[in-house]
């Protein structure tokens, strides 16, 4: 048996629903990455990196095209996203990633392109039916995945708001696409996206109360 058998072969099977060990193990690196960037780790990026390489063995075993190309493009933000913590690790008074509240500009360029990406893809997938058996839920959590990382990249508060988003339809979809690991993280993605934002929000209001008196001091 090859690596990728062995990774699409039956762990387990609970209530039913039978449990992948690519499924299994790739979400579980997911949630870990989700919970580093909740700390603010560079760690959460790496992690992102091996749980896309995984997942991509997950979705291609269901045909789900959407979910392959959302672990591709996963595996290429993760890259991206080390890259720009690794240059902005030193923004934070205490030497960790700095977090912020998006402008209005940010966040109209993060709808407007989310909104357009997931037409964008989704039409693609409708026209292809071989790539998608769901295409319009498959299209917005392709976009709204790629949506959130890249304001994680920026240390944006909103990178949870988005994540939040993508749990609405990504946890129905998981389970009737036999994913039933992926469904169940998904489920608990909800709980660390509430501690995450909580953290984020309050870290973001404390940086921007002390910046005034930060701007006023004498050397």
């Amino acid at each position: 048996m090859s690596a990728l058998d062995w990774l699409n072969s039956e762990a387990f099977t609970a209530f039913g629903q039978h449990i992948l060990w690519s499924d299994m193990i790739g979400n579980s690196m997911g949630l870990l990455a989700l919970a580093l960037g909740w700390r603010r780790s560079i760690w959460s990026w790496p992690a992102q990196l091996l749980s896309g390489l995984i997942l991509v063995a997950a979705y291609a075993s269901v045909h789900l095209g959407g979910g392959v190309g959302k672990q591709l493009l996963v595996i290429g933000v993760a890259v991206w996203g080390w890259r720009q913590w690794q240059r902005g690790k030193q923004q934070a008074q205490d030497g960790t990633i700095a977090v912020r509240f998006a402008t209005w500009r940010e966040r109209g360029l993060l709808l407007g392109g989310a909104a357009v990406g997931t037409l964008a893809v989704g039409g693609l997938f409708t026209l292809f039916p071989s790539l998608s058996w769901s295409p319009w839920a498959d299209a917005y959590i392709f976009v709204g995945t790629l949506a959130a990382m890249v304001a994680q990249a920026r240390g944006l508060v909103e990178f949870w708001f988005a994540w939040l988003l993508v749990d609405l339809v990504g946890v129905p979809l998981a389970f009737s696409s036999g994913l039933a690991f992926s469904g169940l993280v998904y489920v608990i993605y909800f709980v660390v996206v509430m501690w995450g934002m909580r953290d984020w929000w309050l870290r973001s209001r404390a940086a921007a109360a002390t910046a005034p008196a930060l701007e006023g001091a004498t050397a």
